[in-house]
């Protein structure tokens, strides 16, 4: 398995990925995500075949700092439970720590056992639900000091 690290010009292989998409791609919306410094999106391949991805969001306060938003993971249905959503998370999470994050999060359904389960392999401290939906989040890395 490859994981590549998309840029500015790869909005063709967003568009090779588009079947791992819960939706259809906005050729707009690809080229901005792309172009954003701050957002990261990872392909993962099988031979060439793209069966998994993860992106990313930098998000920064004024008192906090910043931490990636893990926005989305998605791995093709014959590639689940072999590592690839694993081996995105933990290489988001080493981006995140390249570019000096304190940490990185996630939200998902307190439903989604696979997610969760994830996650943690990836080294998530999973915390209980929050808001009426029933999210629940994963601080999937953080700094020693919390």
């Amino acid at each position: 398995m490859e994981i590549v690290v998309l840029g500015p010009d790869d909005a063709d292989k967003v568009s090779a990925a588009a079947e791992l998409f819960d939706n259809d791609l906005s050729p707009q919306a690809t080229s901005r995500f792309l172009t954003d410094p701050n957002h990261h999106l990872l392909i993962a391949y099988d031979d060439g075949v793209p069966v998994g991805f993860v992106s990313g969001v930098e998000v920064t306060h004024p008192d906090k700092g910043t931490e990636m938003f893990l926005y989305e993971l998605g791995v093709a249905e014959d590639h689940r439970r072999r590592g690839v959503g694993r081996n995105l998370v933990e290489r988001l999470a080493g981006i995140a720590s390249d570019r000096d994050c304190y940490g990185m999060w996630v939200l998902t359904d307190a439903a989604n056992t696979a997610a969760l389960a994830t996650y943690e392999r990836a080294g998530a401290d999973v915390r209980g639900t929050c808001m009426r939906r029933r999210r629940t989040a994963a601080i999937l890395r953080k700094t020693p000091s919390q």
